[in-house]
């Protein structure tokens, strides 16, 4: 897992990223955010989200596949939390102990498909064993 940083340089193919207003990307569903998006886009469809204050990058780049498998890591993750498995912060204290990351690292937009999957099939399992389908 790579560290954030400004000014990134897209995985796929080496490029340099530049800060974009998302309707760059979502022509007729922008919101008025900034992402980060592979210079070679639309050929590389690598970008990620910037943070609203700070416009740093939210995460790291990732394809369509990567950003699919991101959000639903997340929303595996989050069932654990909303379904009162463990709070919130103990759910995040779980995570960052479970890779071995630091607080700065515990961000499932920064995570590589292999770290999602094997983040789904852990809340999965703790679903299971506290009763609730996922």
């Amino acid at each position: 897992m790579s560290k954030r940083k400004r000014n990134p340089i897209c995985p796929y193919c080496g490029s340099p990223a530049v800060l974009r207003p998302d309707s760059f990307v979502h022509k007729d569903a922008g919101r008025g955010r900034y992402l980060y998006v592979c210079s070679h886009y639309p050929e590389c469809d690598a970008y990620v989200s910037a943070n609203e204050k700070t416009r740093e990058p939210m995460g790291t780049l990732a394809n369509g596949d990567l950003r699919h498998k991101r959000i639903e890591a997340h929303r595996a993750f989050d069932q654990i939390w909303r379904h009162r498995i463990m709070s919130r912060a103990n759910a995040y204290r779980w995570l960052r102990e479970k890779y071995g990351l630091r607080e700065d690292q515990a961000h499932i937009a920064c995570f590589s498909d292999y770290i999602c999957d094997d983040l789904i099939r852990e809340c999965q399992k703790a679903l299971r064993a506290n009763r609730i389908a996922s």
